[in-house]
């Protein structure tokens, strides 16, 4: 949590390399995206729902497909990636891995793997030098097969109890394919196959059994028309 709000600090402070959307000034689409991250969390499945902050920021940026969540819940997410997707399941989807990851303490087992145990206490007991290091490392960070398995199942077990199509998070892999771009965001890896990760998206909805069948398409497009451009 403490590493997470250092990061978190971090992002914030810097405005030229991460451009955030001022929430007094977007007050609806902040509402909007707090309105998904709390139909995750209220679905009972998010085993630490009240230990981590899980604060929302929008970072300006149209050209890069990304989301990520730090260690402790701080989620952000690109414009690029907002105005990419079709609809609020599908963000849905893509904001349930996030939280996933989090939620899994993936992304503090690769910290500690790359820099010790140590350096991140000592960035913690305010090793400033090492913070903007940290920061762009968890920002980009690179997950293991297993980790990015374990955070597509965690979206779809984390949609399964709500209205949403529970394998939302199938949606980007399918535009990406479908497009044939070779537009692959840093926030997931190309490992599984994007083919294989759309075909287990499926899989777990349909073994779960989940009912949700919402997109909320046409409410999507209004709240994307509403972000600056």
């Amino acid at each position: 949590r403490q590493l997470g709000a250092q990061v978190a600090a971090e992002i914030d402070g810097n405005t030229k390399e991460y451009p955030l959307l001022d929430s007094a000034s977007n007050k609806e689409v902040y509402a909007y995206l707090y309105k998904i991250r709390d139909n995750i969390l209220n679905s009972g499945k998010v085993k630490h729902k009240e230990d981590f902050a899980w604060r929302l920021r929008i970072i300006h940026d149209d050209s890069t497909l990304n989301a990520f969540c730090t260690p402790g819940g701080y989620i952000y997410v690109y414009t690029g990636i907002m105005k990419y997707l079709d609809n609020e399941a599908q963000l849905a989807g893509v904001l349930a891995h996030e939280i996933a990851h989090a939620d899994f303490r993936h992304s503090t087992r690769q910290m500690t793997k790359i820099y010790g145990i140590q350096t991140l206490v000592g960035i913690i007991a305010g090793n400033r030098e090492m913070i903007g290091q940290v920061t762009t490392a968890i920002i980009g960070l690179k997950f293991s097969r297993e980790h990015e398995s374990e955070a597509d199942k965690g979206s779809v077990t984390y949609l399964c109890p709500t209205p949403y199509l529970a394998d939302g998070g199938a949606g980007f892999f399918e535009k990406l394919t479908a497009s044939g771009s070779g537009r692959v965001p840093e926030f997931l890896s190309t490992h599984p196959s994007p083919e294989g990760r759309i075909e287990a998206f499926h899989n777990y909805k349909y073994e779960m059994g989940c009912q949700g069948s919402a997109d909320y398409a046409s409410i999507y497009k209004q709240m994307v028309a509403k972000l600056p451009k």
